[in-house]
C-alpha cells in the first residue's frame, strides 16, 4: 500500500514546472483548508492519500466520476468525452456548460489537463494505470477500480457506494453523499411497492446493453456481479441470466441465440436510436420473432441514455425507466 502526502505549496510548485505558467499562489486558488486541520485522507486502489485542503478545480476522466462529482455538487473543469455523456448518461444533474473537453476517457489529453490547472484528476484504474505517473504530476491523481476481481470481497455494487463515499470524503461532501444514497434507497423501496402493484405475469428479467457489430446484432447480457443487475433486484425484480462464469466487468458479449435460455423472462434493454438492432436487423430475425417474450410483448426499452456502469444518479435512472417501462 502506497502513502502519498499532497502539500498544495509542492503541487503548486510541480504544477508550475507541468504547464510552464502561472505561479504557485495562484495555482493553490481559493482552496478551503479541512475543516480540523488534519487534512483529509481518502482511499484509492493505490493506497491512501492525504489531502491538505479541499479540491476545488477537479478533472474527471470517467463518466461514472464526473455524475458522481455533480450528485456531489461539484462541477468538474475538465470532463473526458464530454459528447458521448451526454448522449449516454441521463441524470438528475446537468453538466456545467463551462467544463472543457479533455479528450477520450481511453486517451485523455495530457496538455488539455494541465493547462486547466486542476487540483484533483479522478479516473477509472484500468484506464488510468498505464498514465499514473504523468497525471501525477500534473495534479495529484484518485484511481478507483469499479470491476472488483471474483472472490474480492467486494461486488461492483458495493464498490460504486465506496467510492462515491471516498470522492465525497476529499471534495468535503459526505453529508451530500449520504442524502443522494438515502433518496436512493428510497427510489428502491417506492419502485418495489409499484411494482407489486403492477401485477406483472413475472418479475423475472435479463439485461442487455445491444449494438451492431459488421451488421450483426450483439448483445452485453448483464450477469449476477453487475451493477446494474443489483439496482434491478433492488426495486423487487429477479435477474435471470447466469452464464456460469464470473464476467469482470459483469457482461457476457453474445448473439440472439443466446436469448433463447432467458426467453421467459422479461427482457430489459438500452440501445441507441441510432443503431437500433431490435428496430433494424432484428425485425425478421426468425429466432428473435419466436423468443417467448418477443412473442408476449415483453421486451422493454430504457433508452440508449441509461447508463448502467455509473454511480447513485444512473442506479436512480435505471430504476426510473424501468418501473416507467413495465408500467407502459
Amino acid at each position: 500500500m502506497k502513502k502519498h502526502n499532497w502539500i498544495y505549496v509542492s503541487f503548486g510548485l510541480i504544477l508550475l514546472t507541468a504547464c510552464g505558467s502561472g505561479d504557485a499562489q495562484e495555482a493553490s486558488g481559493d482552496k478551503e483548508p479541512t475543516q480540523n486541520g488534519d487534512g483529509i485522507t481518502v482511499t484509492d486502489i493505490n493506497g491512501t492519500q492525504t489531502f491538505e485542503e479541499v479540491p476545488k478545480r477537479v478533472v474527471s476522466l470517467e463518466w461514472s466520476y464526473t455524475e458522481n462529482l455533480l450528485a456531489l455538487g461539484v462541477q468538474p473543469v475538465g470532463v473526458a468525452d464530454i459528447e458521448n455523456y451526454n448522449k449516454w448518461v441521463d441524470v438528475d444533474a446537468e453538466l456545467s456548460g463551462d467544463a472543457v473537453d479533455v479528450g477520450l476517457r481511453t486517451e485523455p489529453n495530457l496538455e488539455a489537463i494541465a493547462e486547466l490547472e486542476p487540483d484533483l484528476i479522478i479516473t477509472v484504474g484500468n484506464r488510468g494505470e498505464n498514465i499514473d505517473e504523468e497525471l501525477k504530476a500534473i495534479a495529484p491523481t484518485l484511481l478507483f477500480n469499479p470491476y472488483p476481481e471474483e472472490g474480492e470481497g467486494l461486488s461492483q455494487y458495493e464498490e460504486m457506494e465506496q467510492t462515491f463515499k471516498e470522492m465525497a470524503k476529499v471534495l468535503d461532501a459526505t453529508e451530500q453523499a449520504e442524502s443522494v444514497l438515502a433518496d436512493l434507497e428510497a427510489t428502491y423501496a417506492n419502485a418495489e411497492s409499484e411494482i407489486d402493484d403492477l401485477g406483472l405475469s413475472t418479475k423475472d428479467f435479463a439485461l442487455t446493453m445491444a449494438y451492431s457489430d459488421n451488421q450483426a446484432p450483439v448483445f452485453r447480457l448483464s450477469t449476477p456481479n453487475a451493477m446494474a443487475v443489483t439496482v434491478l433486484e433492488n426495486m423487487g425484480l429477479n435477474n435471470v441470466y447466469d452464464p456460469g462464469n464470473f464476467e469482470l466487468y459483469g457482461f457476457s458479449t453474445v448473439g440472439v441465440e443466446e436469448l433463447t435460455k432467458v426467453e421467459d423472462a422479461n427482457l430489459i434493454h438500452i440501445v441507441q436510436d441510432d443503431d437500433n438492432v431490435f428496430e433494424q436487423q432484428l425485425a425478421d430475425n426468425a429466432v428473435w420473432t419466436d423468443l417467448t417474450f418477443t412473442k408476449e410483448n415483453r421486451v422493454y426499452a430504457l433508452g440508449g441514455d441509461a447508463w448502467p456502469y455509473g454511480g447513485p444518479l444512473s442506479a436512480k435512472t435505471l430504476v426510473e425507466r424501468t418501473l416507467e417501462a413495465l408500467n407502459e
